[in-house]
């Protein structure tokens, strides 16, 4: 038996998502910006899949642009605004950013623009007032997570957009790890820019979108064709995009209950595994967090032993972040929140899906407490 606990690294694609990409591999093959009919036809289905995308954050389908993934949206966002007011040379971020955000404003800070970094508490919530002190007349964006993609701690979105609003400053959101678990309403929270991905929520890789508002003044950073408002060129993905549309779509029916049912599962398995190892602690818990995430440290252990035992026993989770695995050290996320470090270089993260059982949740505790009386026996 399997049990698949890294939702957050990627997510099983729907039935649905499937069945649909199908023909755009077969019949429907035409470049979308042809004028034939064929062509005509399938630039019809990336409108579909632009509207449904769309209406998952309440936009218009002209604040859509398609992207390869998170990343590139995110790229775009920060790079696209800057570029968009080149007088502007300060840039303010979070200090538990995902790698895509951290690397590009490390290369910015090099190219000669000044980045802060607002601190977080020790259960991972932003500072609010640090953010607003930060605040200059050079400032031309904030950047900040939304759901961190570690802990599942939410950032509080409408104070960070309220403030950066007082300053007329832009903001932009990483949205990847909370589109599709929290409602979000570009019409009601008054943000500039959104990325999303496509495989964060049941859809395929390989694509990914930017909510960019209207009116909102972004240059592009790759250069080309005239696709995507001339902000992303290159010939669309559209198998991917359709099956976004049809993720996005189911993401936007799914039933409250569904996210309750989630919640509820994740609360469990936590107070389960509290009670049955005594070395367990649970990391950001005092926070709001999206429904699916749980971070439990295992004090004294490493996080690479703990993994390799529960892969052997048929269980998937990840340390931390997936695309920094395989390094000894705590996140920066941990560090940031002031984990202590006996705790955190046992961090594991374990995300649940729509599709995680309670029967697969019972098998990862029995596993999970097995591994850590054998790891714990082996360190005295």
């Amino acid at each position: 038996m399997v049990v698949y606990l890294d939702n957050n690294a990627s997510t099983r694609p729907l039935v649905s998502v499937v069945e649909a990409m199908g023909p755009f591999f077969r019949a429907e093959y035409a470049n979308p910006s042809s004028p034939h009919r064929l062509g005509q036809r399938v630039r019809y289905e990336v409108e579909c899949a632009r509207e449904k995308v769309a209406q998952l954050v309440n936009a218009a389908s002209g604040e859509i642009i398609f992207t390869s993934g998170g990343t590139e949206s995110i790229n775009l966002a920060v790079r696209g605004a800057l570029g968009a007011q080149p007088v502007k040379r300060h840039l303010i971020t979070s200090a538990v950013e995902h790698s895509s955000v951290r690397r590009l404003v490390e290369r910015l800070a090099r190219e000669g623009y000044r980045v802060d970094e607002v601190a977080v508490d020790h259960e991972g919530r932003l500072d609010l007032a640090m953010l607003e002190d930060r605040i200059t007349e050079d400032t031309a964006l904030v950047s900040v997570i939304h759901a961190n993609n570690e802990t599942g701690v939410l950032t509080d979105a409408r104070r960070v957009c309220e403030i950066a609003a007082r300053h007329g400053v832009q903001v932009h959101l990483d949205t990847v790890q909370s589109v599709g678990k929290v409602p979000i309403d570009v019409k009601e929270l008054p943000v500039d820019l959104l990325s999303l991905s496509a495989h964060k929520l049941h859809g395929p890789k390989g694509v990914g979108a930017l909510y960019v508002r209207k009116r909102t003044r972004l240059t592009p950073v790759t250069f080309g064709g005239r696709q995507e408002r001339d902000l992303r060129p290159g010939t669309e993905n559209v198998p991917a995009i359709v099956g976004f549309g049809v993720a996005a779509a189911e993401a936007m029916h799914l039933r409250p209950e569904v996210i309750g049912s989630i919640r509820r599962l994740r609360d469990a398995f936590e107070a389960r595994v509290l009670a049955a190892i005594p070395i367990a602690h649970v990391i950001g818990g005092g926070a709001e967090r999206v429904c699916n995430t749980s971070n439990i440290g295992f004090e004294r252990l490493q996080a690479e032993a703990i993994l390799i035992l529960l892969s052997e026993r048929g269980i998937c989770a990840s340390a931390g972040a997936a695309c920094s695995s395989g390094s000894l050290e705590p996140s920066h996320v941990l560090k940031a929140m002031g984990v202590n470090p006996r705790i955190a270089h046992g961090a594991i993260r374990f995300s649940l899906s729509r599709f995680t059982t309670a029967d697969e949740i019972d098998r990862t505790i029995d596993v999970l407490r097995e591994v850590i009386e054998r790891l714990s026996t082996a360190v005295g």
